[in-house]
């Protein structure tokens, strides 16, 4: 029996971007992948509006934690993602020369305003990961780089 493909989703802080994109992308793949989220330098919560907007389309995040990427450095890996513009920079090398894909996305945590301004925000990053993520677990990969850069620069 072969093993499940391990797809790894990396961000900086590991709170907020990086768990939506698993919760998504875990949700869209079901059984046929193990989706993992992590982080260069992990926050070391889930931030709890991250984890309203995901309750909001049915998927459930919050007994997800905020992981160093290290944790990942000695398991198979089959895809990297990154959500973020410090961890694309930031990625270790990981064994076996995994694919790799990089789609940015505004960082919700960094959001100002009342609490029903920084919602929006985090409503809206998650519809632009859930757009990217929801099409990468559907097979369709070609023209999401051009998707991605487009979701990122409407932010």
């Amino acid at each position: 029996m072969s093993r499940l493909p391990h797809i790894l989703i990396l961000c900086t802080g590991n709170s907020c971007r990086s768990h939506m994109a698993e919760g998504i992308l875990q949700n869209a793949l079901g059984a046929s992948a193990r989706v993992s989220s992590a982080g260069s330098d992990p926050s070391g919560y889930v931030h709890s509006m991250a984890i309203e907007v995901m309750r909001e389309i049915g998927i459930d995040i919050s007994s997800h934690t905020s992981e160093y990427m290290d944790t990942y450095l000695n398991q198979e890996v089959s895809v990297v993602i990154t959500v973020c513009d410090h961890a694309d920079q930031a990625c270790p090398t990981f064994p076996g020369n995994p694919a790799r894909y990089h789609w940015p996305f505004q960082d919700p945590a960094k959001a100002e305003g009342s609490d029903e301004e920084i919602i929006v925000v985090f409503r809206r990053v998650r519809d632009q990961i859930r757009l990217i993520f929801d099409m990468y677990g559907a097979g369709f990969v070609d023209g999401l780089t051009s998707q991605a850069a487009s979701a990122a620069s409407s932010g």
